[in-house]
């Protein structure tokens, strides 16, 4: 009588180990194949839960610095921190609105009309296709930013935007000891003081980040008005206000910035526009080696062709939300990789 084939565990027998070890691996895959498609859906939402997060450190900063010269309770200096924050956008909104409003439509014709010139130059040199206008470059640029850039392309859908980011910040600004918590909460017990040793650590690092920006716009806004006022380009004010707002975006802020200046500067005339440019290299020049250094690079030592590559990608797949937050997001991925370097090198160096 022949002799039985050994028998082996099915795929409906969990307890065989190997069984488990291959349930256990296609769960993971399945998981991470799943958790990819949601991101990608969900990729609107979960940018404006960031810049919630963002927000909510500009406040906390405010708070944290409040705290070192009064004794109020945290709740009250966030109440301070986000009235002065509230008066301070009234304020500019009704002395500033009424005057760059009627610049707007001026800054546009001029930037058209000098974009229009630089494109027939282009088809003189046959640079740039002979049926392509600025208008169509402009078009096809704006709609390299992905999907999430038609969410945001009108008035409303950026003021709801907005809200939603305040809204966040200010509820996580509250209590952000109760949403540590809950995220810990979901970790095992012994990954909990890893967590809220690296969460400290990235709250810190995007703090002086922000602090970082803010500086840096402030200083280059009002350089840049006050300087182009001097040497007579129109629209100087407009032309400040943008450049201090573009300076959120390091790298791309700039670069359109000084466009703008540029384009402006020389429809007034060849010198004003060589003023224009000798006015921006001067901005980025200190920016980069007496700002940046003194506040942001001490903060977060990010190498620019990092940071330019993932607001290229970022900008690319989630539209201008995912171009302004590419910065915040890789310093704190930076952090996080930093801290779980350091503790396998602790765990490979204890006996």
């Amino acid at each position: 009588m022949p002799r039985r084939p050994r028998e082996e565990p099915g795929p409906s027998d969990f307890t065989a180990p190997s069984t488990t070890r291959e349930f256990h691996d296609a769960v993971i895959w399945i998981g991470l194949a799943v958790a990819v498609a949601l991101i990608w859906l969900l990729a609107q939402p979960l940018l404006l839960i960031i810049g919630g997060v963002v927000f909510a450190a500009l406040l906390d900063g405010g708070v944290r610095l409040l705290g070192k010269v009064t004794s109020l309770g945290r709740g009250l200096r966030l109440a301070i921190v986000a009235v002065l924050v509230a008066c301070f956008l009234v304020g500019f909104a009704i002395l500033m609105g009424s005057q760059l409003a009627g610049q707007f439509e001026a800054l546009r014709a001029v930037v058209m009309d000098q974009a229009n010139r630089v494109v027939s130059y282009g088809h003189s040199l046959g640079l740039v296709p002979p049926k392509q206008g600025a208008a169509q470059i402009g078009r096809q640029l704006v709609g390299s930013f992905g999907e999430v850039t038609a969410a945001l392309g009108t008035a409303l859908g950026a003021l709801s935007s907005l809200l939603a980011i305040i809204v966040l910040g200010l509820f996580i600004a509250m209590e952000p000891r109760l949403y540590e918590r809950g995220v810990a909460w979901m970790l095992p017990m012994k990954k909990r003081r890893d967590f809220y040793h690296t969460s400290e650590k990235m709250g810190r690092t995007l703090r002086r980040l922000m602090a970082g920006r803010l500086v840096g716009m402030a200083v280059e806004g009002v350089f840049v008005g006050t300087a182009l006022s001097l040497i007579g380009v129109p629209m100087a004010p407009l032309l400040g206000v943008l450049t201090g707002l573009l300076a959120f975006l390091p790298n791309i802020g700039g670069i359109v910035s000084g466009a703008l200046i540029v384009l402006v500067g020389f429809s007034a005339g060849t010198h004003i526009g060589i003023g224009a440019i000798c006015v921006y290299i001067a901005v980025q020049t200190f920016d980069g080696y007496v700002v940046v250094p003194m506040v942001a690079r001490r903060a977060v030592d990010l190498p620019p062709a990092l940071v330019l590559g993932c607001q290229l990608l970022f900008g690319a797949l989630f539209g201008i939300l995912g171009l302004a937050l590419a910065d915040p997001i890789v310093a704190m991925v930076k952090v996080l990789l930093e801290e779980k370097s350091e503790l396998a090198a602790e765990d490979a160096a204890a006996p």
